[in-house]
């Protein structure tokens, strides 16, 4: 069902909350009638914040004029011509609104759009058929609204006591002057006849005492009045306080643990238009508290009536300045990692003593340029920002390193700071909020060192922590959490880390052989083990070799990856024992186990398995995986058993065209050979086949085979992979000295 049709079955609060989405920015009646269009256009390919996306939006606000004025073209008869005016005035309005922003008009309809779905989603969420509750999150919201509606009772009652309150106290008043014209009259009979003086006299002492009686009596009772609208105050300050925990420090605070969990490739935090509103909702409530106290303490002020009330409103006042204060700080939040107001950098000591109240006398530790930002106010949306386009960092002052830690394990924050009065001046806000840990390198060959400090403080930091406290060690279930999320993200995929993936990495992380998941549960990784000590016998730590796995899948094998083409995390001895099973020349793709961001292939041949030297990121920007596969002729079956050209023939590179002008395109293919020690079906006997690299095998028992006579094996490491640091295998070489060769002589004896 369309989005606007759910929307539009919207009941109660959620039908009012949908309706006041819209107004003169964006009229219900368009979203109505140009429903099914509006549905349809990709507004979520335009970034509002990015002015170079001005064309699009532009291009948008165009398209949705034009819908506009033809729907309007349409209409006939007596109600189609009200309707043909107003949509035509509609679309008058809205191309003089947004034609000189049309960003604005992205931005509106985005919030709509999204705020639609996701009221629709609590609908759906909140009762199941039979009206039972089913969904948690909605349960939960629905408390938090519930507790608002308790709390907009609680206060139209406290306001209905201070109305009466204030009429008591006018009525008061007025006797106490009536009070004191009597005595004035008694007063001035001094100057009477003593027979005339003594027969008022008595009257109007008569009358002033039961005057005064009634003041006095209606004393106490302003008094109790008082007492009694101060304590009901204290109740509704103390729910306020406690809904206001609620989301600041409950929901505001998931909110920001899912931004920093996002940041290792999680899923996405989520908008902030819930807790926007939700604040907005506490920020009314409290002022309109705030006000009735302030009033209170006027009354109080203008008639004095001694009692614990006044004790008690100074209570109250401090309580609900504290709540605000709070409410206005713990809101000035980072919505997109890092964007606001007044921005320096700091170290993570000088974030700790900000934390801790301390002086810091405003130091920082590096330059940063255009650090300084207007905010602006977003009425479609309702939010105030501010967006630093061109900020940069021009110096950074780094602190004393203790023991082994590196520069990319230093974490500076990013402070933001903004003040602004509210009510009047009345009060003064100087907030500050930190951004999420960020490490400054200098040079691209730091960034892998520098993701893993990001990555361990992101996924194992506590809410609430000093900074930038992260523990030293963690169980090896949660660093397979964290693995498997940022795998994800970088493979922009559901197909994750399987648990024979984990046992995989945890042999490697552990020096363990057991391939049982359970003997691994218990165990803890520290950080030093993750990144800062080299694996046994390798030159890399562990997380630098899975670095370099993902960053090469992530520029040119994602797809594989995602076809479920790459077993990638096999080693070689699992890779022998799957293949000596399968028919000749059966294939996998396994990771390298002593190369960063290598992998190799494995096949059969003759219950033998060939291992080919690792390919790495600098030979898949010469030629594909795809066509190197399909290059080599002797590759037959993907494992278990699937022909290769099922799977991979759709990422193979067109045929080249024929020659032009008597040139023809040169091609590169794979010109590395090895003898096999049996003949192979495809080429004729005794014939080599031709592979693209250098290779080893690896046999189940002793057999004998030949390495082209070009290679030799001081090439190849104790466990059988090669190291690339010989430079036999330069590529680009061997093609110049292949196109050196005359025509007749390139392809003669050869077999691509």
């Amino acid at each position: 069902m369309a989005l606007w049709a759910q929307a539009q079955q919207l009941q109660g609060e959620a039908l009012h909350r949908m309706q006041s989405l819209y107004g003169q920015h964006f009229p219900i009646e368009v979203r109505h009638y140009l429903a099914q269009w509006i549905e349809a256009q990709p507004w979520d390919a335009v970034d509002p914040e990015n002015t170079q996306e001005e064309f699009k939006a532009k291009r948008l606000l165009d398209s949705l004029i034009q819908e506009l004025q033809k729907r309007a073209e349409h209409q006939v008869g007596e109600d189609g011509f009200l309707l043909k005016i107003k949509l035509g005035h509609y679309a008058t309005q809205l191309k003089s609104t947004y034609d000189r922003c049309p960003l604005e008009l992205v931005r509106s309809i985005k919030h709509i759009l999204y705020n639609e779905e996701r009221l629709v989603q609590e609908a759906m969420n909140v009762t199941s058929p039979a009206g039972g509750t089913i969904d948690g999150t909605s349960q939960k919201y629905q408390q938090i609204n519930q507790t608002f509606e308790e709390l907009r009772v609680m206060t139209q009652d406290t306001e209905n006591d201070l109305r009466k309150l204030q009429h008591s106290q006018e009525y008061f008043i007025i006797q106490y002057q009536e009070s004191l014209r009597i005595q004035a009259q008694i007063n001035s009979l001094a100057n009477l006849p003593p027979t005339e003086r003594v027969q008022r006299e008595s009257s109007l002492q008569s009358k002033r005492a039961t005057v005064e009686a009634w003041l006095t009596r209606e004393a106490n009772t302003l008094l109790k009045y008082r007492q009694d609208l101060a304590e009901k105050m204290q109740k509704t300050l103390a729910s306020l306080r406690k809904q206001q925990t609620v989301i600041l420090d409950d929901e505001l605070i998931q909110w920001k643990r899912r931004q920093q969990l996002a940041g290792n490739g999680g899923p996405q935090e989520g908008g902030l238009d819930i807790l926007q509103s939700w604040c907005e909702k506490l920020a009314d409530t409290i002022w309109q508290n705030r006000q009735q106290i302030r009033r209170v303490e006027h009354l109080t002020q203008q008639l004095p009536i001694p009692g614990p009330t006044e004790e008690l409103l100074s209570e109250l006042n401090t309580t609900i300045t504290d709540i605000i204060s709070t409410l206005v700080t713990s809101t000035f939040i980072i919505e997109k990692q890092p964007p606001q107001v007044k921005a320096i950098i700091i170290s993570e000591q000088q974030a700790k003593a900000l934390v801790k109240n301390e002086n810091t006398r405003n130091d920082s530790s590096g330059d940063i340029l255009n650090n300084n930002c207007v905010m602006e106010y977003h009425q479609t949306t309702g939010t105030l920002s501010a967006h630093f386009r061109n900020m940069s960092l021009k110096r950074i002052k780094r602190s004393d390193r203790r023991g082994a830690e590196s520069v990319t394990e230093e974490k500076f924050t990013v402070l933001f700071e903004s003040q602004f009065t509210v009510g009047g001046n009345e009060l003064v806000f100087h907030v500050k909020t930190l951004s999420l840990p960020v490490v400054v390198i200098v040079h691209g060959s730091q960034d892998n060192n520098a993701t893993a400090t990001v990555l361990w403080d992101n996924a194992f930091s506590e809410p609430g922590r000093v900074p930038f406290v992260v523990p030293d060690k963690v169980l090896w279930p949660q660093l397979c959490e964290a693995l498997n999320m940022k795998y994800k993200a970088e493979m922009q995929s559901n197909r994750g880390l399987s648990e024979e993936n984990l046992v995989f990495l945890a042999q490697k992380a552990f020096s363990n052989c057991s391939n049982n998941p359970e003997d691994y549960r218990s165990m803890t990784m520290t950080w030093s083990q993750f990144n800062r000590e080299n694996l046994p016998g390798r030159t890399f730590t562990f997380w630098q070799w899975f670095d370099g796995v993902m960053e090469l899948m992530k520029r040119h094998l994602r797809a594989h990856w995602n076809d479920g083409a790459i077993l990638g995390f096999v080693n070689k001895q699992q890779a022998q024992d799957m293949l000596m099973s399968k028919p000749n020349r059966t294939f996998l793709l396994r990771f390298s186990d002593s190369e960063i961001g290598g992998i190799t292939i494995a096949w059969s041949e003759e219950r033998m398995v060939w291992n080919l030297m690792p390919f790495t990121t600098k030979d898949f920007t010469i030629r594909s995986l795809a066509d190197r596969i399909s290059d080599l002729n002797h590759l037959h079956f993907l494992y278990p058993s699937q022909p290769k050209d099922e799977v991979f023939s759709r990422y193979y590179s067109p045929p080249h065209s024929k020659p032009v002008d008597g040139y023809v395109k040169p091609e590169i293919k794979q010109v590395v050979k090895v003898e096999f020690s049996s003949p192979s079906p495809d080429p004729s006997p005794g014939t080599p086949s031709f592979v693209d690299q250098a290779v080893s095998p690896t046999v189940n028992q002793p057999h004998a085979f030949n390495l082209y006579s070009g290679m030799s094996d001081s090439m190849m490491d104790p466990d059988g992979e090669f190291d690339l640091e010989v430079e036999t295998m330069d590529m680009a070489r061997q093609v110049e000295e292949f196109l050196r060769q005359p025509i007749e002589n390139r392809w003669g004896g050869q077999q691509s």
